[in-house]
């Protein structure tokens, strides 16, 4: 881990209030690694503070004088696009707001504490720069015109598609968007999908409700022992593990609130070894961007148990550490880039009997 000042990961704090630009400057410093180069109380000051600092990662709040913060995300990611982490009392408020930042090129978000400012800061002070340390080594996704995958017109699979296939989805940082792409050229008849996303309580059923707006097949938080249905979507709640379960001849989900695995619940993990375990050569598992290994030794399970198995490519991650630690165990039949997945994954599906062995 890099030491010398020169090494360092620059952080430039952009918030409007004192106690917390002290507080994150304080964690922020205290590691070997990091060093705060500026404290902007706003977006305007930050601004020349960006061209003149030259920092490698942003901590950004929401609601700040003269500019929204999320106007200024708009603005700087189009015009010079770096690591930005949300820090600010509106992603835990306004999930949508959240999630706004996320779409806009956020790598991550850490909520501010609503009472007890100063002892909450303190406790998410690990949370806050191990998220800037990953931040810093982030793929930073620049606007850009929908890919083809989203802008190509995609059939509906017709009557060769079994409704007894399942696609089990797992992602952590940079998820959202990532998760986005794959579901959003899914056509009404696509087999059930389930998804497991990290993500705290009280943001899953916002993430679940704007998927729902943009796609063709139906997406819902998932509820406890519901029908898993063709052409619908299930998001793994926030501090609940989501799983597949085998209900007579149908696929129903079932939820958890067991210890969390791998640090996480919903845990990826969790997920694909109840795949592997209850849907066997019937699923597709698709791994995408997020750090950490959670879910790669299940999804080794799912491919031993017949499952066609895929990765998102490096190139195309926010961070490819899930797909990587996937693919270093032996767990996945393809990598590919993001904006080629549904469309691998619909051609699979639509060559119907065994999808590992029509490929």
């Amino acid at each position: 881990m890099p030491n010398s000042a020169a090494q360092r990961i620059r952080v430039l704090i952009v918030d409007d209030s004192a106690l917390i630009r002290g507080m994150l400057s304080e964690f922020i410093n205290r590691q070997p690694d990091m060093v705060v180069v500026g404290a902007a109380p706003d977006p305007i000051a930050a601004r020349d503070m960006i061209r003149n600092l030259n920092p490698d990662v942003l901590t950004l709040d929401v609601e700040m004088p003269r500019m929204d913060g999320i106007d200024f995300l708009e603005k700087l990611m189009r015009l010079r696009p770096m690591p930005v982490v949300m820090v600010s009392t509106m992603t835990q408020q306004g999930a949508d707001t959240t999630l706004r930042a996320l779409e806009l090129g956020a790598v991550d978000f850490v909520a501010k504490p609503k009472l007890d400012v100063s002892k909450g800061m303190q406790a998410s002070a690990n949370e806050i720069v191990e998220k800037v340390r990953l931040a810093a080594s982030a793929h930073v996704r620049r606007q850009a015109a929908p890919s083809a995958s989203l802008s190509t017109p995609v059939l509906a699979l017709g009557s060769r598609a079994s409704t007894e296939k399942l696609l089990i989805i797992g992602a952590s940082t940079g998820g959202t968007e990532a998760i986005k792409e794959v579901l959003m050229p899914m056509p009404p008849d696509a087999p059930g999908i389930l998804v497991t996303q990290h993500m705290p309580p009280g943001f899953t059923k916002s993430f679940a409700q704007r998927l729902d707006g943009l796609c063709k097949i139906s997406v819902k938080e998932a509820e406890d022992n519901e029908r898993i249905l063709p052409g619908h979507a299930y998001i793994a709640p926030g501090d609940f593990h989501l799983l597949v379960r085998k209900s007579g001849a149908n696929y129903v989900t079932a939820l958890s609130s067991d210890a969390p695995v791998n640090r996480h619940r919903p845990s990826v993990e969790v997920l694909f070894r109840s795949a592997a375990q209850c849907v066997g050569s019937n699923a597709i598992g698709i791994m995408l961007t997020g750090m950490g290994k959670d879910g790669a030794s299940a999804m080794l399970e799912m491919k031993r148990a017949g499952a066609f198995t895929v990765a998102q490519d490096e190139a195309t991650c926010v961070v490819f550490g899930m797909p990587k630690e996937a693919i270093a165990a032996g767990g996945v039949d393809e990598i590919l880039p993001l904006g080629a997945i549904a469309g691998r994954v619909l051609a699979a599906l639509r060559a119907g009997g065994g999808i590992r062995h029509r490929i």
